[in-house]
């Protein structure tokens, strides 16, 4: 039973948090709504840069080159291409690496994929909570991008390393230029004109990314629990000395 439990929560915790954060923050109506919106438009416009360069900076310090990263002027592109050589302000997406060199090491292309949701397990998850514990529906808009970006990347991010793995496994690998892509919406309708479409391959990593996404989540909340805990007793301890 507890096993069960605790799978339960492993797929329940995000949905969970996000409804929990919401009824406490728009309990004061109208004026909630606004802040909590404001904080998701803030909140979104710094992830999504800080996103893209820690895609970089993951392939970089992985051992990877990178020669390209398009972010939308909107967000930044144009003063960031002053900072960081690599920056090309604008593209077909909001942020994109579309120039880097993983040296053929799939270590160095999962370590670009993941390094951005390292802010999902912390402070995502967390400050999503403390947020919602203090009905601030500002803070919980602004921290919504943070700790939600492995469910908005499943088409995305998450697919690509969920295809990582896949073309791990003998049915799959060797086609690694076929299924492995950080845009579902572009690759299936490529796959849908090849003679024998490795449907199958792609159906698992969706999967894996999926499965991923909820995993990460998971060590997030885990984290975010461990780290209360751990402020509670020092607060309680503290509370007895004096």
């Amino acid at each position: 039973m507890t096993e069960a439990r605790a799978i339960m929560a492993l797929f329940t915790a995000p949905v969970t948090d996000l409804l929990e954060g919401m009824e406490r923050c728009l309990e004061s109506g109208v004026k909630g709504l606004l802040l909590l919106f404001g904080g998701l438009l803030i909140g979104w416009w710094i992830y999504v840069p800080l996103h893209e360069l820690l895609h970089a900076f993951g392939c970089i310090f992985s051992g990877g080159t990178v020669s390209r990263l398009e972010i939308d002027p909107l967000y930044g592109g144009g003063l960031l291409a002053q900072v960081f050589p690599f920056v090309e302000p604008g593209g077909d997406y909001a942020g994109r690496l579309s120039g880097f060199d993983t040296g053929g090491s799939d270590g160095v292309y999962l370590a670009t994929d993941l390094a951005p949701f390292l802010l999902t397990v912390f402070p995502g998850v967390w400050a999503l909570r403390w947020a919602s514990r203090r009905r601030s529906g500002l803070g919980f808009g602004f921290w919504l991008p943070f700790a939600l970006a492995p469910f908005m990347s499943l088409t995305g991010d998450a697919y690509e390393i969920g295809s990582i793995v896949v073309t791990w496994l003998p049915p799959w690998s060797g086609m690694e230029e076929i299924l492995r892509s950080d845009d579902i919406f572009r690759l299936f309708p490529d796959l849908g004109k090849l003679a024998a479409p490795p449907w199958g391959g792609a159906g698992l990593g969706v999967l894996v990314g999926s499965l991923w996404a909820f995993a990460t989540y998971a060590l997030g909340a885990w984290l975010a629990s461990w780290l209360d805990s751990r402020w509670s007793t020092r607060v309680s301890l503290a509370a007895n000395h004096e």
